[in-house]
This record gives C-alpha cells, sequence and structure tokens, in this order.
C-alpha cells in the first residue's frame, strides 16, 4: 500500500456477504479456508480497534436465500457483527449503491479499504471498482474472497477457481491492489502477527 497520508487513518475492513444462505449453496467454490481467513482478519480489526464494516445483501426476490425474514439472510454466527460495529444493507452488487457507506466513511476520514468476502466475480468486484472509483486505496485479500464455478459468455464451464482468478484480474493495479491475508496482516501488524 502506498506510504502516503491516507495512513494516518487506519483502513477499513468490509466484510462482505458473509451470510448463512451463502452457505446452502450446493455449487462447487473455491478459496474453502475463506472463513478461516475472514475471521483472522475480523479478530486483528476487533483487537487494534479499528473501522469495521458489515455488508449484508438483503434481495428484492421473494425466492431468495437472501431474502428479509429468512435466515438465510442473516450473518454467519462466527462472522457475526458486534453491537458496535458497522452493517450496511444493500440490494444490488455493488456495497456503494444506495447506501451511505461513501459518506459514513468520509466522516472518519477513512480513505483506504481491505475487501473481504463472497463472490468474488460478484459483489467483492463491483464493490472494488466503485471504490477505487470513488478515491478510496483499495486492496482486495485473494484468500479471504471465494466464489462458485459457472459457465462463461460462450457457454465454456470455468471452476470457481478460474472465475475467482479472472475476477482478481480484471481488479489487479487498476482498480485494486491484490494481496494474500498473511502478507497483508504482516504489513499492518508486523511480523507476528501481532498488535503492539
Amino acid at each position: 500500500m502506498p506510504q502516503d497520508d491516507h495512513r494516518l487513518q487506519p483502513p477499513a475492513l468490509l466484510i462482505i456477504d458473509m451470510q448463512q444462505g451463502i452457505q446452502r449453496l450446493n455449487q462447487a467454490r473455491n478459496n474453502p479456508e475463506a472463513e478461516t481467513r475472514i475471521a483472522s482478519l475480523l479478530g486483528h480489526w476487533r483487537q487494534a480497534g479499528w473501522p469495521l464494516v458489515h455488508i449484508r445483501h438483503i434481495s428484492r426476490e421473494a425466492d431468495s436465500v437472501f431474502a428479509p425474514g429468512q435466515s438465510g439472510a442473516l450473518f454467519q454466527t462466527q462472522l457475526a457483527p458486534l453491537p458496535a460495529e458497522q452493517v450496511f444493507e444493500k440490494n444490488v452488487t455493488d456495497a456503494f449503491t444506495h447506501s451511505n457507506l461513501e459518506r459514513w466513511l468520509h466522516v472518519r476520514g477513512i480513505r483506504a479499504l481491505v475487501i473481504v468476502g463472497v463472490a468474488s466475480e460478484n459483489s467483492v468486484e463491483a464493490t472494488a471498482r466503485s471504490a477505487s472509483n470513488l478515491g478510496f486505496v483499495t486492496q482486495v485479500v485473494a484468500d479471504a474472497c471465494y466464489t462458485f464455478g459457472k459457465s462463461d459468455y460462450s457457454g465454456q464451464p470455468r471452476s470457481a477457481q478460474e472465475v475467482h482468478d479472472m475476477a482478481l484480474a480484471n481488479l489487479r493495479d487498476e482498480y485494486a491492489e491484490v494481496v494474500q491475508s498473511a502478507d497483508l496482516i504482516v504489513s499492518l501488524f508486523g511480523a507476528s502477527g501481532a498488535i503492539g
């Protein structure tokens, strides 16, 4: 991360769509340890007292696992926000659209974001693109995001890892710095990963 004055305020950790409904999708996915990586980053941010934002998708479709009032819309227990932590709801892929997220960050002088969650080519990519376009220094943690396999535009089946890798390739350099969780922890909290 570039060493300019945005480092005066620590980056906010944005955790995207880590809800119970996503666990019910019976599809092949990549990064089976993503939840563990997210939980580790969440623990570091909490210990440091750094800004945390939980993003929750609330679908407008009644039959969606993310429809309001259904258990699928609830946060996963191990990643659920504490009462004092900020939560924003979204109805589209981008966490900045029709929310007060941008204003909330600006009011607090936050200029850098670390993004984790699901799905890599969907809400993670859309949010990272907007973050960059809005002027935030943006990092996406590759091993703390995941997605599912799908067919490409030509109908060719692509694995979850291929979809994930393409999403990160779309973001890398132009919209975000793509990092690994272990490297990020060392860069922010030191070689031991401890907060001192």
